[in-house]
């Protein structure tokens, strides 16, 4: 146990009777009660996610925006104080190093990493360091917490009043406590994720406990069932640094005018396959590392993430196939000597999330 680190809420989760597993290099919430359960309530309700695992750098300096435009995949010179950017390093080749966000609070960035690549991340941003910039690593000091929900607003504006009016991918710092808001999620439906001091967070756990008995602890199993339904990319699944963002279904966060890192690479080389999503009619459950066939059975792609769509009560997937077939509507999955037929489809596969609202 002792390889694993903890969140500081790792004592809660425990009090909760949290089940939890080795994740990231932390032990972290799997469920509370059962995943599906979990699910539906932050669908319907509002749950909380302890994502303490998370990884946060803070990058500042006069060459700031120069230097993450030079780094990240989007147009960081369109980002305004106050706004969220989602984006992606990139290694020479083009592969993806890692998904992120990008936080522009005024004087600096917070970049928001996966936990699983907090170290390679740092080392590769502080080998591409130029003059006139400041990157530090905060990860071990900032805890973060997941309001996911349609009621997470109605809930949240108790403590903060000045989250009423948050667009999407709007971020404010409400007080004098380091804490930072911002209205982003990885659930698909209206929320907030709170940034705070390791000193901080357990209290602030508590206080949104307490608003309601309508608001739940969730755990990372319906996080990513959740990330599922909206068929939101995971890195290790649909990203890593042998994937492009074009081939990912992320070119609308490539902005080769920039020309970041691995910009070129991914230009010169045309995509050999793509992520498409998939669904059934037939009785079947979709899983990671599922082999995808044409339908006179050439296999052609791979599943990179799927499951039972609790709200669709249907099996969806993330797949890669060749490139070749993109075009194709039909696809069959082979699970255990079976073959079933899967229907390419538009993302998102649940379409009533309240993200927007």
């Amino acid at each position: 146990m002792s390889d694993y680190r903890k969140t500081i809420l790792y004592d809660s989760h425990k009090t909760l009777k949290a089940k939890l597993v080795p994740f990231s290099g932390f032990w972290m919430p799997l469920q509370y009660s059962s995943i599906v359960k979990e699910h539906h309530h932050v669908r319907q309700k509002c749950g909380i996610f302890d994502v303490s695992h998370m990884g946060e750098f803070i990058v500042s300096g006069q060459n700031a925006e120069k230097f993450l435009q030079m780094v990240t995949t989007n147009d960081v010179k369109v980002l305004k104080p106050g706004k969220v950017q989602y984006s992606a390093f990139c290694n020479d080749l083009g592969g993806v190093i890692d998904d992120l966000l990008v936080y522009h609070l005024g004087d600096y960035y917070m970049l928001v990493v996966n936990a699983s690549n907090i170290d390679k991340n740092f080392k590769w941003l502080s080998s591409q360091l130029i003059d006139g910039v400041s990157l530090e690593n905060h990860s071990g000091s900032i805890s973060l917490i997941a309001m996911q929900g349609p009621l997470s607003r109605k809930f949240l504006k108790n403590l903060y009043p000045q989250i009423d009016s948050l667009k999407y991918y709007e971020t404010l710092i409400p007080d004098k406590n380091n804490v930072v808001i911002a209205r982003t999620g990885y659930s698909g439906e209206l929320g907030f994720e709170i940034y705070a001091p390791n000193s901080k967070i357990l209290e602030l756990w508590n206080e949104i406990l307490s608003l309601s008995e309508h608001i739940l602890p969730v755990g990372l199993g319906c996080r990513d069932s959740l990330r599922l339904e909206m068929g939101y990319c995971l890195y290790g699944n649909e990203l890593n640094e042998k994937i492009n963002t074009v081939e990912a279904g992320l070119s609308w966060i490539t902005k080769h005018e920039t020309n970041f890192i691995g910009s070129k690479a991914i230009e010169e080389n045309p995509p050999t396959k793509k992520l498409i999503a998939l669904i059934t009619d037939e009785r079947a459950i979709p899983r990671s590392g599922y082999k995808v066939y044409s339908l006179d059975k050439k296999e052609v792609g791979i599943i990179t993430s799927g499951g039972m769509s609790p709200c669709l009560k249907k099996g969806i997937a993330l797949a890669f196939i060749d490139f070749d077939f993109r075009k194709e509507e039909e696809f069959l999955i082979g699970i255990r000597d079976n073959f079933f037929i899967f229907n390419k489809t538009k993302l998102p596969f649940y379409k009533d999330g309240s993200f927007l609202k």
